[in-house]
């Protein structure tokens, strides 16, 4: 089983490298987009399909085996810390800062440039991060993260909860009317369908966050903004309305 997920995935990513959608291959080969969707979902193909899939995409079973074999020689991209691993960055401003400008693909360079790290400290961070494998130390302290764009703070965890004890209020301390700025405050009434809608869009949201802060990353730390974005949800009334609700 793991040799055939192995495998479809690996199809996955020859498809998203030429570009080609589930709409596109499904015309290619004569069948529904929904017929190749579930191909995929059920993870059943049988070799004629996969070879006509592959001929499809101007491809072949070698180049589909040399994807696996890349992905299996990568290290696997990590969604989260344990709870200790967060404790221990947490527990450390140093270790937070840099970690956090790790997140932000800062090179040790503009670290030690804008914070008060020496380069010997800020190494020193950067091999701990290596050790609990949120990012690999590479020669001449280059950094590769180790996260996927998912990655996210436990909810409630250490660095969750630092943030909502020290941060939140600095954060919001502001009147959002820069340039940089916006807050919206939509108080609405929702169907549970419509809720579960709007969620998963807030998730899609996150994740073209995080696609933009990885293309962005090219560019000169100058042209670039610390921008926190917050994004939250969830059944409220305020307390004033609480307490005028009928019993």
């Amino acid at each position: 089983m793991q040799q055939t997920h192995a495998l479809i995935e690996a199809l996955k990513r020859l498809l998203k490298a030429r570009s080609v959608t589930y709409a596109e291959l499904a015309r290619r080969i004569g069948v529904s987009e929904a017929s190749v969707k579930r191909m995929f979902s059920l993870k059943q193909f049988t070799l004629q399909r996969m070879e006509q899939i592959l001929v499809a995409i101007d491809s072949d079973f070698q180049q589909l085996a040399l994807a696996v074999q890349a992905a299996q020689a990568a290290p696997a991209l990590i969604t989260g810390l344990t709870y200790a691993q967060e404790k221990e960055i947490i527990d450390d401003t140093k270790l937070f800062i840099v970690a956090v400008s790790a997140l932000n693909l800062l090179p040790l360079e503009q670290i030690i440039a804008i914070y008060d790290i020496s380069e010997a400290q800020a190494v020193s961070c950067l091999l701990r991060l290596d050790k609990i494998g949120f990012l690999e130390l590479l020669p001449n302290n280059r950094v590769k993260l180790l996260v996927a764009r998912t990655f996210a703070w436990i909810p409630n965890g250490p660095i969750h909860t630092y943030f909502k004890q020290e941060a939140y209020g600095d954060y919001l301390n502001s009147q959002f009317d820069g340039d940089n700025e916006l807050l919206r405050l939509v108080n609405v009434m929702l169907s549970k369908k419509s809720t579960a809608a709007l969620l998963e869009r807030l998730k899609q949201v996150a994740v073209e966050f995080s696609r933009l802060h990885q293309e962005d990353a090219r560019l000169p730390n100058e042209e670039r903004l610390a921008i926190s974005f917050m994004l939250a949800a969830r059944p409220w009334m305020p307390q004033t309305f609480k307490a005028l609700l009928r019993q």
